[in-house]
Protein backbone atom coordinates (compact mmCIF):
# COMPACT_ATOMS: atom_id res chain seq x y z
CA UNK A 1 0.00 0.00 0.00
CA UNK A 2 2.42 2.48 1.07
CA UNK A 3 4.38 1.59 -2.99
CA UNK A 4 1.19 2.44 -4.34
CA UNK A 5 0.95 5.06 -2.36
CA UNK A 6 4.14 6.95 -3.40
CA UNK A 7 3.38 6.28 -7.09
CA UNK A 8 -0.20 8.60 -6.95
CA UNK A 9 0.44 11.90 -6.67
CA UNK A 10 -3.28 12.25 -4.63
CA UNK A 11 -1.94 10.67 -1.85
CA UNK A 12 0.49 11.44 0.84
CA UNK A 13 1.33 8.42 1.69
CA UNK A 14 -0.92 5.12 1.77
CA UNK A 15 -3.45 3.61 -1.27
CA UNK A 16 -5.80 0.89 -0.65
CA UNK A 17 -8.30 1.39 -3.69
CA UNK A 18 -7.62 2.16 -7.20
CA UNK A 19 -8.54 5.41 -7.75
CA UNK A 20 -10.53 4.95 -10.98
CA UNK A 21 -14.38 5.09 -12.12
CA UNK A 22 -15.70 3.46 -14.62
CA UNK A 23 -19.79 3.98 -14.66
CA UNK A 24 -21.59 1.26 -15.48
CA UNK A 25 -25.52 1.75 -16.72
CA UNK A 26 -27.48 -0.54 -14.96
CA UNK A 27 -30.27 -0.92 -17.54
CA UNK A 28 -32.11 -3.69 -16.27
CA UNK A 29 -32.80 -5.57 -13.06
CA UNK A 30 -30.68 -8.32 -13.71
CA UNK A 31 -27.37 -6.07 -13.94
CA UNK A 32 -28.69 -3.92 -11.23
CA UNK A 33 -28.50 -7.59 -9.22
CA UNK A 34 -25.71 -8.76 -10.91
CA UNK A 35 -23.58 -5.12 -9.62
CA UNK A 36 -24.86 -5.17 -6.23
CA UNK A 37 -24.02 -8.90 -5.53
CA UNK A 38 -20.63 -7.94 -7.17
CA UNK A 39 -20.28 -4.96 -4.84
CA UNK A 40 -21.26 -7.44 -1.82
CA UNK A 41 -18.76 -10.22 -2.89
CA UNK A 42 -15.72 -7.52 -2.85
CA UNK A 43 -14.51 -8.06 0.68
CA UNK A 44 -14.77 -11.69 0.41
CA UNK A 45 -12.68 -11.44 -2.61
CA UNK A 46 -10.07 -9.83 -0.99
CA UNK A 47 -10.00 -12.14 2.03
CA UNK A 48 -11.15 -9.39 4.43
CA UNK A 49 -13.93 -11.97 5.50
CA UNK A 50 -15.63 -15.25 4.13
CA UNK A 51 -19.35 -14.34 3.87
CA UNK A 52 -20.35 -11.04 2.29
CA UNK A 53 -22.53 -10.55 5.28
CA UNK A 54 -19.88 -10.71 7.72
CA UNK A 55 -18.17 -7.99 6.50
CA UNK A 56 -19.84 -4.98 9.18
CA UNK A 57 -19.70 -2.02 6.94
CA UNK A 58 -21.64 -4.11 3.61
CA UNK A 59 -25.10 -3.78 2.82
CA UNK A 60 -24.65 -7.72 2.60
CA UNK A 61 -25.74 -7.74 6.01
CA UNK A 62 -29.37 -7.08 5.48
CA UNK A 63 -30.18 -8.30 2.16
CA UNK A 64 -28.86 -11.78 2.95
CA UNK A 65 -29.01 -12.35 7.19
CA UNK A 66 -31.34 -10.63 9.65
CA UNK A 67 -28.22 -8.46 11.27
CA UNK A 68 -28.74 -4.71 9.63
CA UNK A 69 -25.92 -2.86 8.67
CA UNK A 70 -24.30 0.24 9.97
CA UNK A 71 -24.98 2.55 6.98
CA UNK A 72 -29.34 2.56 6.55
CA UNK A 73 -29.95 1.05 2.84
CA UNK A 74 -32.84 1.19 0.63
CA UNK A 75 -33.26 -1.99 -0.13
CA UNK A 76 -33.68 -2.94 -4.28
CA UNK A 77 -37.18 -4.98 -4.47
CA UNK A 78 -36.66 -8.85 -4.57
CA UNK A 79 -39.32 -9.22 -6.97
CA UNK A 80 -37.22 -8.06 -9.85
CA UNK A 81 -34.85 -10.42 -9.33
CA UNK A 82 -34.56 -12.65 -11.76
CA UNK A 83 -32.31 -15.00 -11.11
Amino acid sequence: MEEAGKQNSINNEFQLWIQDNHPIELYTPEVTWQKLEYLHYNPVEAGFTDLPENYLYSSARDYYSKRKGLIEVKLLDPVTRFY
